[in-house]
C-alpha cells in the first residue's frame, strides 16, 4: 500500500468518525492496521479535513471524572485576527466558565478546563461551545463527568426546554446570566408576583434576570436569602443582584398592579350618587309645607 492510498484510508477513517480524539492521542500514537502512527500525522489530516467547516471544536476523550483536565483543540477555516470564545455549560443549563482564546497563525487553538471546581460538581453532559464572532461560525463538544453529584432535572412543570441562558421556572424561559455561583432551579409565585430563583453560590457574583413583561411586569423588590437587597440595579425589566458567597435563594419581586380599581372607583362614585340624591330627597322633604 502506497503513501497516497495510506493516506486516502487515514482520511476516511477520520470522516467517519467523531470529532472527538481517542484516549490514545495523549501517548503520541495511535494504532491503524497494526502500524502505529505518530499523533503529529493525525492532527495534520484531522486538520485538513476541517479545512472547509468555519469553527471545529474536539476534546482529547468523551468521558471524565470529577478532578480531571479537559484538553480542547479545534481550528478555525478563515482567521480575521480576533479570538475565540470558549463557553461551558452544565447539566443544569448554568455557565460554568467563559473564556476567550488567541488563535495560532494556522487558525488552531487550544486550552484546558480544569474540572475540579465547585461549578463542576455535578454529572452529566457538559457542553463546549465555541464561537468567532458570529452564530454561523460556532461549534461545540460534550462530555461526560461522573463520579460526583448526581443531578436529576425536574420536568414536572417543565412545558418546554430552555436554552442555555435561560432558568426554566415553572414552564417559563427566562433570560439570564450569573457570574459566580450557579442555578440549580427556579419557580415562579404567582401569588406574590415573584420569581424566586435557588443559587449555589461558591464566590461573590452577579445574577442578571429580564423577565418578559408577560410573566413580571415591573420590578418591585429584591430578596436575597429572605432578607431586603439593596445592592441591585433595575433597568425597566432588567435586574442585576449582587450576592455574597454562600447565597441559596434571589427572590425577585414584581410590582403589583390594582386591576380592581376601576370596580372600586365605580362602587364609590355609585354611593356618592345614591348619597346625593338620599340628601337632596331629604331637603325637599323638610321645606315641603305642612299641614
Amino acid at each position: 500500500m502506497n503513501s497516497r492510498t495510506s493516506f486516502a484510508l487515514l482520511a476516511v477513517l477520520f470522516t467517519v468518525g467523531t470529532l472527538t480524539m481517542s484516549s490514545a492521542y495523549a501517548t503520541g500514537h495511535y494504532q491503524e492496521g497494526g502500524t502505529m502512527i505518530p499523533a503529529d500525522a493525525k492532527e495534520l489530516a484531522h486538520k485538513m479535513l476541517l479545512a472547509d467547516i468555519p469553527v471545529s471544536v474536539w476534546t482529547d476523550k468523551t468521558d471524565y471524572s470529577h478532578n480531571e483536565i479537559i484538553m480542547v483543540k479545534g481550528q478555525v477555516a478563515n482567521v480575521s485576527g480576533f479570538p475565540i470564545t470558549v463557553t461551558v455549560v452544565s447539566p443544569l443549563n448554568s455557565i460554568v466558565t467563559i473564556a476567550q482564546i488567541n488563535l495560532a497563525s494556522d487558525g488552531s487553538f487550544e486550552t484546558t478546563l480544569n474540572t475540579a471546581g465547585a461549578l463542576w460538581k455535578y454529572d452529566g453532559t457538559y457542553t463546549i461551545k465555541v464561537n468567532y464572532g458570529s452564530v454561523e461560525k460556532s461549534n461545540s463538544a460534550k462530555v461526560e463527568l461522573t463520579g460526583g453529584v448526581a443531578f436529576t432535572p425536574d420536568y414536572s412543570t417543565q412545558d418546554k426546554q430552555c436554552g442555555a441562558n435561560e432558568i426554566s421556572a415553572s414552564g417559563q424561559c427566562i433570560p439570564y446570566s450569573i457570574s459566580g455561583g450557579i442555578v440549580t432551579s427556579a419557580t415562579l409565585n404567582t401569588d406574590d408576583n415573584s420569581i424566586i430563583i435557588n443559587i449555589n453560590a461558591n464566590d461573590d457574583g452577579t445574577l442578571t434576570v429580564t423577565p418578559s413583561k408577560t410573566i413580571q411586569k415591573g420590578i418591585f423588590m429584591v430578596l436575597v436569602d429572605g432578607e431586603e437587597w439593596d445592592d441591585i440595579e433595575i433597568v425597566a425589566n432588567k435586574v442585576t443582584i449582587m450576592f455574597p458567597a454562600g447565597a441559596e435563594q434571589i427572590e425577585i419581586i414584581g410590582t403589583y398592579v390594582i386591576p380592581e380599581f376601576g370596580t372600586i372607583a365605580a362602587i364609590i362614585l355609585a354611593v356618592s350618587i345614591i348619597s346625593i340624591i338620599a340628601i337632596s330627597a331629604k331637603s325637599r322633604l323638610s321645606i315641603m309645607p305642612r299641614y
